[in-house]
């Protein structure tokens, strides 16, 4: 049987928005952050006409504000960082809070403090505390993207800082602190990294680790606009990078195998990257979007090696053969047809793209004006994304968080000042109408009186997790140049919901790639425990089902990275539960 688990994180913060606990119940907790469930309580009406996020940065203690170290002479880095990261730091059952910083460069004068990367911890009733100082995560580079995960399988969340210059790896001592150790492990990545994901690539059971990087930059180089005026450069402008892999050698230590592995036959301004099996082999694959240049996906040969077959399966161009640019990306079941479909990010002018996937033989065909994912977003600059269950149907919906990267007419209501105001824009997020075996449509839901679509910033980074422990994921947005964001998600709801974390003893770590199937009768859903995607972020890697009126399983089928099924039977929903390895029953 699974184990069932829920955090205290659920207490801390009905008490941060004073809501009282139902009499009888303590909710205490044990030293591993988990409670027992509280009596069964009447759920509160929802609202339909009430906002479906709420933003509660400031009400919780979460305050932070992105310095670009921007000097008025723009350097194109100043609008590409701010990176996010959800995950629990300090295993007490919540979840914390990471955010990348710029950094004063290119003769900018330093005025007050040094910017650097912030971390905060959720402590009592919800409300977050800056630790950085304590700790060791200040990293004072010029901050772009996080990845997380526990590299040396000793149980705790690892970090890795992709910056412009020198990259650096933090491991966590398991006390609150991180160790740097960067040179120790072997790590040499610089020049300018975007994003970054761990993946068992080998299946050896150590978390690898690849490295999307961008362009040679040149800070001498000047660019302007059509009408004469400086502005940011483009990516064209400068030399293209190789991305990197590094593999884990399980000792504490890497080995940049971008050469032998193939990877670093191709320079190109990689931005997004995300790890998925997306022909169906078992074996973890490398989707990687690029800017202005085709995309690449690194399809894993097995034996160390990769081929990028992103032209043969249809997934490097868009429907009309062109190049695009790439900026954020996700791999996920939009159809509901069990197959992973890639979605990308574009600049204004560009469609975001959805790729379906239809099958290992056919590849990828892009339905992105057939899915209604075209116009909408034509004038605005997607960055950040990711897929998730807004309402609890059963399907995933989608959510852009856009900011240009190049000067242009200030939006009414725009947050930033100027210049920056020229750079803001609203968000996108779209309600899944039941998309099945490529039928149906993705709809623009949610408009300007709604925190989420209505705020008008330059945003960057974007990570998705469960920060109440209420069963549906909140969201957390950063941005160039201004406040970061975190909205509490009160969509009402259409059903119930299972989140389900994957558990290998032997590695004692979140299974990473494990892809988890809920049985309902004849509803199959798929989800893929990954907490990298999007843009320069990193979110929860849970696997979060919403159920619709399907409040019955049949069972839920794990296959682990190595190949391996199991299938577990579960009589509950509306939990949080864990499936640990080697106890459930081999499955076919």
């Amino acid at each position: 049987m699974p184990v069932f688990r829920s955090s205290c994180r659920s207490l801390k913060w009905l008490c941060a928005y004073g809501v009282f606990l139902a009499p009888g119940w303590s909710g205490g907790c044990d030293r591993d952050g988990q409670r027992a469930a509280p009596p069964d309580v009447a759920k509160p009406s929802v609202d339909p006409t009430a906002p479906w996020f709420v933003e509660v940065a400031r009400d919780v203690g979460l305050e932070f504000t992105h310095e670009s170290g921007a000097a008025g002479r723009w350097h194109m880095p100043e609008v590409m960082g701010a990176g996010a990261a959800m995950f629990d730091y300090d295993s007490d059952g919540d979840l914390d809070i990471y955010l990348t910083n710029g950094a004063f460069s290119w003769g900018r004068p330093q005025e007050g403090p040094v910017p650097m990367n912030h971390l905060f911890r959720q402590g009592p009733h919800g409300r977050f505390e800056d630790v950085t100082a304590a700790s060791g995560l200040g990293d004072t580079g010029y901050g772009m993207g996080i990845a997380t995960g526990d590299i040396d399988n000793d149980g705790d969340v690892d970090v890795y800082v992709t910056n412009l210059g020198l990259d650096r790896m933090y491991r966590n001592r398991g006390d609150g602190t991180f160790e740097e150790i960067t040179k120790a492990g072997g790590i040499k990545v610089d020049d300018w990294s975007a994003s970054a994901v761990f993946c068992d690539f080998d299946r050896d059971g150590f978390l690898d680790l690849y490295v999307s990087r961008y362009v040679s930059y040149d800070p001498t180089q000047q660019c302007t606009d059509g009408v004469g005026r400086p502005d940011y450069c483009g990516p064209k402008n400068f030399p293209y990078l190789s991305d990197v892999l590094l593999h884990n050698n399980g000792d504490g230590t890497f080995t940049d195998i971008s050469q032998r592995a193939g990877i670093a036959a191709v320079s190109a301004p990689g931005l997004g990257v995300v790890c998925e099996d997306l022909n169906d082999d078992g074996w973890v694959d490398i989707y990687v979007a690029n800017d202005l240049e085709a995309n690449q996906l690194w399809i894993n040969m097995k034996d160390g090696t990769f081929r990028d077959s992103a032209m043969l399966m249809g997934a490097a161009f868009d429907l009309n053969g062109q190049a695009e640019s790439g900026m954020g990306v996700l791999a996920a079941d939009l159809d509901n047809d069990l197959r992973m479909d890639l979605f990308v990010t574009h600049l204004e002018g560009q469609t975001n793209t959805a790729y379906r996937n239809l099958g290992a033989e056919l590849g990828f065909g892009d339905v992105t004006g057939q899915w209604g994912l075209a116009a909408g977003c034509l004038p605005y600059t997607g960055f950040g994304t990711a897929a998730f269950d807004v309402e609890l149907d059963g399907d995933l919906d989608l959510l852009v968080v856009n900011g240009r990267a190049f000067r242009g007419k200030a939006l009414d209501g725009a947050v930033p000042p100027a210049p920056w105001d020229q750079l803001a824009e609203p968000n996108l997020f779209y309600i899944n109408e039941d998309i099945h075996d490529g039928a149906g449509r993705f709809r623009p839901c949610l408009g300007p009186s709604d925190a989420l679509c209505g705020a008008i910033e330059i945003s960057r980074g974007l990570a998705v997790g469960d920060m109440d422990n209420d069963g549906d994921l909140d969201v957390l947005v950063s941005n160039i140049q201004g406040p970061v964001r975190l909205y509490r998600n009160d969509a009402p709801r259409k059903g119930h919901w299972l989140t389900v974390r994957a558990i290998d003893p032997r590695w004692r770590r979140d299974a990473l790639g494990a892809r988890v199937t809920v049985r309902s009768g004849r509803h199959r859903i798929v989800r893929t425990i990954n907490g990298g995607f999007g843009y320069l972020s990193a979110s929860e890697p849970l696997a979060h089902f919403g159920l619709g009126e399907n409040f019955r399983l049949d069972d839920i089928q794990v296959r682990w990275p190595d190949g391996r099924k199991e299938s577990f039977t579960v009589e509950t929903v509306d939990q949080l539960i864990t499936l640990v390895r080697g106890e459930g029953k081999i499955a076919s």
